[in-house]
């Protein structure tokens, strides 16, 4: 009973070691995680380097492969993109084990207390997360030498794993059963360091192990679609088949990759380590030529049957949240801009009402309110949940700006239904504007709905340039216009052109167009807010 909890308490120390590890490297990252997340959904080879890089970066390929189907979820990734993205993660998560390799157990405790002297009286938060970050790295070698302390009595029982030995499927199967039941393959390597460090068993025992940890991981990515649609699923099913293939031909050709791995390094922990990076590689390089047909066979096992888009929320998945905090904030960001293209679609739909006197907008553009309205308490739910798990500072200013803009657009949703019920109020009265009021209502819809357009591309693409046409050009014209509309439509009015009551509903359309250019102007910010996180763009 006492090695079994010994045992436990060291596969604890070693999972909490890695959590420390990659929270402390994510806050270190700051904002420019986020933006790295942002940049997964592009090529399949660009999606390996960064689903490489990100997962070496949060410790964690769970984490990244949550992510991943996360995205194809709420369609930010396509399931040949989420293929490039999975394999990435698989090579990164390689990077524990070439850690624990290392066998730095005599510094563990060293490490943790130069790590907490850090982390408690560090003058800076950097310096508080690096404390953080070498606690975990101590805590890691700690974990590792409990677990193989905890084994040190089955010394000189190689009997037991004679089955193993003639057996790999069985190796496979428990990596496997062992992986899943830790949802970390970096335990389960780990702990098949440790009994192989003891002499408990050999590398021919220990490579169907470390095989059969690359099945079990997928089980996160499983769970994971458990909920949603159609492309998760497929997205979870390429993890699963992606590793349980490459397993297959690593089996089949199991004397010569284990000939390779015995000229790599000289002590089994090494080979271990180079063994399960090894692997990832070259299954990689093997499938990364094929990710399209990969693609496609999937898509051919499991077809998707779903054509209507979803209403509400379309990017905010709840298990971002604890996955990666970055991977939510930029979620937020890909929201407003969602709820940004209903508030740009009602300003569109109020210009077609007034041009062509369609009534029909009228319902159309309070069904859209409504849908603004719903994404406004969506979003800010959203970020509270998001706030209460331990952002750093940059992403907490970035979180900040954004909540920002979603006020912005929810007024600007409020600014068109104002303008619609002015048309409402128009054709009950059955007033009409002159030719050339209607004219001069055009041009000041037409510059107003540029600017909305543009803020919004800049919010979506994080472009400064087009965020300095809205906020050093399309304001300030906007604001002009205005002002240049309301004394021409009063001299109209003194020539007796124009009726007084239309003349009222015509300055009270100019207000509103003239308020909602102030909000496109405030969202347009938001992105300069955001680049100088990164000192990317001077005081605007």
């Amino acid at each position: 009973m006492d090695v079994a909890l010994q045992l436990l308490g060291g596969v604890g120390l070693f999972l909490y070691g890695i959590k420390l590890m990659g929270d402390a490297l994510q806050s270190l990252a700051g904002d420019r995680m986020r933006r790295l997340v942002g940049s997964l959904t592009r090529t399949p080879v660009r999606g390996v380097l960064i689903g490489t890089f990100v997962t070496m970066l949060i410790q964690s390929s769970s984490a990244t492969t949550v992510m991943t189907v996360s995205f194809v979820h709420v369609g930010l990734m396509t399931l040949q993109q989420a293929v490039g993205v999975i394999m990435g993660a698989n090579v990164g998560t390689t990077m524990t084990a070439q850690i624990i390799a290392f066998k730095l157990n005599a510094y563990a405790l060293p490490l943790i207390g130069i790590g907490m002297f850090l982390a408690l009286f560090g003058k800076s938060k950097k310096q508080r997360y690096i404390g953080n970050g070498i606690v975990g790295f101590g805590l890691l070698f700690l974990g590792m030498k409990t677990m193989e302390d905890s084994m040190s009595f089955l010394r000189g029982r190689q009997d037991l794993f004679l089955s193993f030995s003639s057996n790999p499927m069985l190796g496979v199967l428990a990596g496997t059963v062992v992986t899943m039941v830790v949802q970390s393959s970096a335990a389960t390597i780990g702990l098949t360091i440790a009994m192989a460090a003891q002499g408990l068993f050999g590398l021919d025992v220990a490579l169907p192990i470390v095989l059969g940890d690359n099945i079990g991981t997928t089980i996160t990515a499983v769970l994971a679609s458990f909920g949603s649609n159609r492309s998760a699923k497929q997205a979870a099913a390429a993890h699963v088949m992606f590793n349980i293939i490459g397993v297959t031909w690593a089996l089949l050709t199991l004397p010569l990759f284990q000939s390779i791995v015995m000229v790599t390094a000289k002590d089994v922990s090494h080979q271990l380590a180079n063994a399960h990076t090894l692997f990832n590689i070259l299954n990689t390089l093997f499938f990364l030529p094929f990710t399209a047909p990969f693609a496609r066979l999937i898509q051919w096992i499991l077809p998707s049957s779903e054509s209507a888009t979803p209403s509400g929320p379309r990017f905010l998945d709840a298990k971002l949240l604890k996955a990666s905090p970055a991977a939510a904030v930029d979620a937020v960001r890909q929201e407003i801009v969602h709820m940004g293209s209903l508030a740009q679609l009602m300003l569109k739909d109020v210009l077609q009402a007034f041009l062509e006197n369609d009534h029909r907008m009228i319902s159309q553009v309070n069904e859209t309110e409504k849908a603004v309205n719903e994404l406004n308490h969506a979003i800010s739910g959203y970020a509270s949940e998001l706030w209460q798990e331990g952002l750093s500072d940059e992403l907490s200013v970035a979180l900040s700006s954004y909540v920002n803009g979603v006020g912005d657009i929810e007024r600007m949703g409020d600014h068109a239904q104002n303008l619609i019920e002015l048309f409402e109020y128009k054709e009950e009265h059955g007033l009409q504007f002159s030719k050339e009021g209607r004219e001069e209502l055009q041009d000041m819809f037409a510059t107003v709905t540029l600017a909305v357009k543009l803020c919004l591309e800049a919010m979506a693409e994080e472009n400064v340039a087009k965020a300095r046409e809205v906020i050093d050009h399309l304001e300030e014209e906007i604001d002009r216009k205005e002002k240049t509309l309301r004394r021409q439509h009063i001299i109209r009015l003194n020539r007796g052109i124009c009726q007084p009551s239309a003349g009222v509903v015509f300055i009270d359309i100019l207000s509103n167009l003239e308020r909602i250019g102030d909000h496109a102007h405030n969202v347009a910010y938001i992105v300069f807010d955001i680049a100088r996180l990164h000192h990317d763009v001077p005081e605007a």
